[in-house]
């Protein structure tokens, strides 16, 4: 690399530069606020742990988005975190302990060796919350229903909810005595919405023509709230554990919508999102002018068992980048500035020492600095008339 690009930053990795970075810091403060009213506890994780650490339950997902490195003082692997979700159910499971229902929040930098669907950056500001002990429909309708007042903090509009249920698809692959490699194959179809595929891949392989039906009906239940109504006739005959995700999913969306009467959801029931560690049901958040969701999550039952401890658990994930992209409000607007002179002067050095107490921002120059208050950013000055520093406009 020659000397004049060695200001350069891989692709996909960025910094926040000013004012925008202060937007980012002032969104991460009210979005930890909201957080802590719903009674979420801030956890810090490190941004580097051991590679079987963070690559367990959820975490499979990730190796190939991991940075891994070796450890000079262990011998070990260690890995960058690409996502901050097994780390908190490893906080759950382990460091906690607690019988009770936990609800943990954090936000920090995750790194992927490749780009995602958070904009095209390899350096997301990972947003996130988890409920760890309780496996009802109640805590996954709190997880939604968090999401729904981080998009309203945010004010983005015409969010739009795809809902799934994982335990659909599995229950339907094991009556239908699929091989794991035939569920993964049949599952990479169904998300490319390939139904004639899908269906050569069935006569193939499930002999009984009602399991080949449901299987095949996956691919075409998708829409509005009238999907949930022909999952239920068109999976009749299914095992109970389909049935049961299928109520499960009903009582979710029910529940939800009695809290937000306006919402809109739509259903998906072959589109699983983490279907390799997900236990239960799935979502994800889109919005007009982005490609990929800004949200997604869902249940994830027993992740912290490899930690010593199975625990139900439900949560989300979003970028804090993306949230702040794509809001109508203004985070951090610039405040106004106060510019002191140059001058050796106590009671100037007090006013100045008042003014910051007070809230206010206060620039002092530098002896020989280039240019003055306007360029640095600064509409009032102080100035002393009649031996008194008062502030006046720097116009």
């Amino acid at each position: 690399m020659s000397i004049k690009d060695k200001w350069l930053l891989p692709e996909g990795i960025e910094e926040v530069l000013p004012p925008e970075a202060w937007r980012l810091e002032c969104a991460r403060r009210e979005i930890l606020d909201l957080y802590s009213r719903w009674g979420y506890e801030l956890v810090m994780p490190p941004f580097i742990e051991y590679l079987d650490s963070l690559l367990t339950g959820s975490g499979n997902d990730l190796d190939l988005q991991t940075f891994k490195i070796t450890d000079q003082m262990s011998g070990r692997t260690l890995g960058l975190r690409a996502d901050m979700t097994p780390q908190a159910a490893r906080i759950d499971a382990h460091p906690l302990r607690r019988d009770a229902p936990s609800r943990l929040c954090y936000v920090g930098t995750v790194l992927h060796t490749r780009t995602d669907g958070f904009g095209g950056s390899r350096s997301p500001l990972q947003v996130g919350a988890e409920l760890f002990g309780h496996a009802g429909p109640g805590s996954d309708v709190e997880i939604l229903s968090l999401v729904l007042e981080t998009l309203s903090l945010f004010d983005i509009a015409d969010a739009h909810f795809d809902l799934g249920h994982v335990g659909i698809y599995r229950g339907l692959a094991r009556d239908a005595g699929l091989t794991v490699s035939q569920e993964n194959e049949l599952f990479d179809a169904l998300q490319r919405k390939a139904v004639t595929e899908i269906d050569e891949m069935l006569a193939v392989t499930v002999a009984d023509s009602g399991a080949r039906q449901r299987l095949s009906a996956l691919a075409t239940l998708n829409g509005g709230a009238e999907v949930l109504a022909r999952a239920h006739k068109l999976l009749a005959g299914a095992g109970h554990g389909v049935i049961e995700a299928l109520n499960d999913l009903q009582a979710i969306a029910g529940q939800l919508q009695q809290q937000y009467p306006q919402l809109e959801l739509n259903y998906d029931l072959a589109e699983l999102r983490g279907y390799a560690y997900q236990t239960g049901m799935v979502f994800a958040v889109f919005v007009p002018g982005c490609g990929q969701e800004i949200a997604r999550g869902g249940r994830y039952d027993d992740v912290g068992e490899v930690f010593g401890r199975a625990r139900p658990a439900t949560g989300f994930s979003t970028d804090l980048k993306t949230l702040v992209n794509f809001s109508r409000r203004e985070f951090g607007a610039q405040a106004s500035a106060i510019f002191a002179p140059d001058i050796d002067d106590h009671a100037m050095a007090a006013m100045i020492s008042e003014l910051r107490t007070q809230g206010e921002t206060v620039i002092c120059g530098l002896t020989g600095q280039a240019q003055g208050a306007a360029e640095m950013g600064c509409d009032r000055m102080l100035v002393n008339e009649s031996g008194q520093w008062v502030v006046r406009s720097a116009k």
